[in-house]
């Protein structure tokens, strides 16, 4: 058993990072004299996108464009993202609803009224447009919805095959969800926070757990050319305030007399750990959400720019070395996919038992 699960984890890591050299050959040298740039090609992969990108055929990109929405001063403007003609310099114009747009560095501009070509300055910014209000489906926006469905499917399941078993045994996928669930129960939420209050909170810590796991899976598939949600720090944001909140409101007496008025110590320290109490309320989420965000995005870089090394030293003779690298980096992130993920809910977990702790007699 031991050995078919590490030759799945080992196939698994090997059909993604061979598939990550289509990641760097998306930006190796044109015909001309354009030299590879693996810090713009590593940030393209990085960073949310507008469309799926799948691979190149015959010199010509194929991918999955995604719709374009956004409010501008004649009101709502939707159209596809293939209208771009995969162009991410600003050169390729979409006129739509009276406006004109251009798409730089993967954020939708609005040309001025009688512009008709992008301008920039020195420092290459846009200096003739603005940016209108952006609701556009990006790539990480569909893969959250997809992950959505995903996890509503796996727990319907899971709850289906428990209300069909007669001896409340589970079978199919709810034999795979119930040992994590009991996992995240009895070895996250019941010492973190206490026998008796954990139950409140299970809700919150099984559905960050599974979510966080889930996108990170969904990270590391090539095929999705790595819509990295964790790595978004907004989401990791969106995350780690939803963990700030539920803190703050389930705080009791004991837990805001220890942040204002340290009990058990002379006044004067008292005056000094409140102010500093106060700024660990805050730093917390924010070491919540600067941790997730940067963890998986540096799985991702390093994979990237081991890759990049081919087109870097122009050798297919670098390319065993880059490749095995990147195998062995790839496996340590299907690990961390599951460690991560368990990370943000133990801490959540945490502080949810230290704002409910009762004192001490």
């Amino acid at each position: 058993m031991r050995i078919n699960t590490l030759k799945n984890i080992i196939l698994s890591a090997l059909f993604i990072a061979v598939f990550n050299v289509s990641f760097a050959s998306d930006s190796k040298e044109g015909d001309g004299d354009e030299k590879f740039n693996p810090n713009e090609m590593i940030m393209h992969h990085v960073k949310d996108a507008h469309e799926f990108h799948i691979i190149d055929w015959n010199k010509k990109p194929i991918s999955l464009p995604l719709p374009i929405i956004l409010w501008t001063d004649n009101g709502l403007t939707t159209f596809m993202s293939s209208g771009f003609h995969h162009d991410d310099s600003g050169k390729e114009i979409v006129e739509k609803n009276g406006g004109k747009f251009v798409k730089f560095h993967e954020k939708i501009y609005q040309l001025n009224d009688g512009e008709t070509v992008a301008v920039f300055n020195d420092k290459h910014e846009l200096t003739n447009a603005v940016k209108p209000l952006d609701f556009s489906i990006t790539r990480n926006v569909f893969m959250m919805w997809v992950s959505v469905i995903v996890l509503l499917f796996i727990f319907f399941s899971a709850a289906r095959s428990y209300k069909k078993s007669k001896n409340n045994v589970p079978s199919g996928i709810g034999s795979f969800v119930e040992p994590l669930v009991v996992f995240v129960r009895d070895e996250i939420a019941r010492p973190m926070i206490g026998e008796h209050k954990y139950k409140r909170y299970m809700p919150y810590l099984l559905t960050v757990f599974f979510f966080i796991w889930i996108n990170n899976i969904f990270g590391l598939i090539p095929i999705l050319n790595g819509a990295n949600l964790s790595g978004n720090i907004a989401f990791t944001m969106v995350l780690a305030l939803f963990t700030f909140i539920i803190t703050t409101l389930s705080g009791n007496k004991n837990y805001w007399q220890h942040i204002f008025w340290m009990p058990g110590v002379p006044v004067p320290m008292k005056i000094f750990l409140m102010p500093i109490e106060i700024i660990g309320m805050f730093t917390k989420p924010i070491s919540l959400m600067i941790r997730l965000f940067a963890n998986i995005t540096a799985g991702h870089i390093i994979i990237l720019a081991l890759m990049s090394l081919i087109f870097i030293f122009k050798s297919v003779a670098i390319a065993p070395v880059s490749v095995a690298f990147s195998l062995f980096i790839t496996v340590i992130e299907i690990v961390v996919t599951a460690i991560q993920a368990y990370i943000f809910t133990i801490l959540s977990a945490l502080y949810f038992g230290m704002a409910t702790e009762e004192a001490h007699h």
